[in-house]
């Protein structure tokens, strides 16, 4: 029966013996006995009572078994809700309650901590733990190896992703089939993926990254993975000389770069090398340069959308921009007050449209429409500018805009001036209450190693390069920068932190 994401995605493997995942102790997983879990996993499930529409929601650790349950809900017509492994019973009971899950899979040391969640909702809970163990993968061990596909259509929902919830209650967002393909399409061949790439995948798979990025692209191309459980330097270093590709956060790149034994010669069976998630520094483009040779193709997505933008494969990959946009992706840099848009060069809110655009938040109707416009533009909370020859820049997030006595300004720019002063690794600008501007920019520094840096000195330094108002008018230095899982610094946190600055 037609499930055009299975079909395309998972079904073209499913008597192929060539191997798909290779994974840590010298072990590797062909596509047919991947498969053959898969099929056995929507047989449970079905034989569970779930059927077509219904959600899965999963919070355990990065394994063959948890990338078999994706492939699992999307023959049986269910929705794959990965969770954070960090989250807290508290944060998993409310998108269990929001989502209205029917069936819940943890590790089983969480099992007990989410069982009363659990039958407080109605959702079914099993266990699937790093290994494969667990009452999941035991019930599921006398299932046949085969599973009749549930017939599916394009604009059937896939996949119920949540936001981070950096301002209020995470939103669950709706992907469908088409949304999820669509993108994978376009990225495999933008990006020139094809059967004979190794990906180094170190990324966690409860994120568009590392789940509908990496691993979608690798099965539509019928690649290989190196699946590691998580990021490990040594790992990366000793697997880099298997691989072809490597996709990555900012972090993974600036820890190779302080170690050693990242050389030259490592990345020579490399042929792209590909970041995302948070904003990759300037430098970091540089130093790696310099280092290996290669140029890191930075890209621009969320979880809403998958990816909107990339910069070019084969062409300029300027530091800095994310990029034009994909094929089939229409973009628009607009005001944020009226929503007209804005000529090149303008700083704006960006908006974004095309297949790769989900359909709207889960049961929060008020909100998708704030959004999501009736011609279909996604009004994603960023805010940047379009060069002449059509390179977007991020500017920042929309909440992080900095009201100073009246006048906007963008941390982006004032941290491009931080990051150059001598002894600075990297820096993060915020807007914290004062009393007589309403905020007033507070400039946060981490040293390099083994550096002190003079903020007096800094502070007479960037009054040459940023007007009065963009100021800050007080630096301090900390250690490191909060950041979430997938290496985006939380300003969020460092509002809460120095929120009395200025009002003491």
């Amino acid at each position: 029966m037609p499930n055009p994401l299975y079909d395309t995605l998972f079904g073209q493997h499913r008597a192929s013996d060539a191997v798909f995942l290779h994974l840590p102790g010298g072990l590797s997983l062909t596509y047919e006995a991947f498969l053959d879990i898969g099929a056995q996993y929507a047989g449970l499930m079905a034989d569970m009572g779930l059927t077509a529409g219904d959600r899965v929601a999963v919070q355990t650790a990065k394994s063959p078994e948890t990338l078999a349950v994706y492939a699992a809900c999307v023959q049986a017509g269910l929705v794959f809700l990965p969770l954070n492994t960090a989250y807290t019973p508290d944060e998993v009971a409310y998108f269990v309650e929001n989502s209205g899950a029917r069936l819940v899979l943890v590790e089983c040391s969480k099992r007990n901590a989410l069982a009363a969640i659990t039958e407080r909702y109605g959702a079914k809970l099993e266990t699937l733990n790093a290994d494969g163990s667990g009452s999941f993968a035991d019930n599921a061990a006398p299932y046949l190896k085969s599973f009749e596909t549930v017939s599916r259509t394009g604009s059937d929902l896939a996949a119920l992703l949540y936001t981070s919830g950096t301002t209020g209650r995470s939103k669950g967002a709706m992907l469908t089939q088409s949304n999820l393909l669509s993108n994978a399409q376009v990225l495999q061949k933008e990006w020139r993926f094809t059967s004979q790439d190794v990906l180094l995948h170190a990324l966690p798979i409860f994120h568009t990254h590392g789940l509908f990025v990496a691993t979608n692209i690798t099965l539509l191309c019928g690649g290989q993975m190196i699946f590691l459980p998580k990021f490990d330097l040594d790992q990366l270093i000793t697997q880099l000389p298997n691989a072809t590709t490597m996709m990555g956060v900012p972090t993974f790149y600036t820890r190779l770069l302080g170690d050693a034994r990242f050389t030259k010669n490592l990345t020579t069976h490399i042929r792209l090398f590909v970041s995302g998630s948070a904003p990759l520094l300037a430098e970091t483009h540089i130093q790696f340069e310099e280092r290996t040779g290669h140029r890191i193709l930075e890209r621009y997505g969320m979880t809403e959308t998958n990816m909107n933008t990339s910069n070019p494969y084969a062409g300029e990959r300027r530091a800095g921009t994310v990029g034009f946009p994909l094929p089939g992706v229409d973009l628009k840099i607009t005001d944020p007050k009226t929503g007209k848009s804005l000529p090149n060069g303008d700083i704006g809110q960006i908006e974004v449209r095309g297949p790769n655009v989900f359909q709207g938040y889960w049961q929060m109707p008020d909100k998708t429409a704030e959004e999501l416009r009736a011609d279909g533009f996604f009004i994603t909370g960023d805010l940047g500018t379009m060069d002449e020859d059509g390179y977007l820049t991020i500017v920042g997030r929309n909440k992080d805009l900095i009201i100073s006595g009246g006048y906007n300004i963008y941390p982006k720019e004032i941290e491009l001036v931080l990051d150059e002063q001598d002894g600075v690794l990297e820096s993060a600008v915020i807007g914290v209450p004062h009393p007589d501007f309403g905020e007033s920019v507070l400039g946060i520094i981490v040293a390099m190693p083994d550096r002190q840096p003079d903020l007096n000195a800094i502070a007479a330094e960037i009054g040459s390069s940023l007007a009065r108002f963009k100021q800050p008018q007080r630096l301090v230095i900390l250690p490191e920068l909060p950041r979430n899982t997938m290496g985006k610094v939380q300003k969020k946190a460092l509002r809460e932190q120095f929120a009395d600055t200025f009002t003491k």
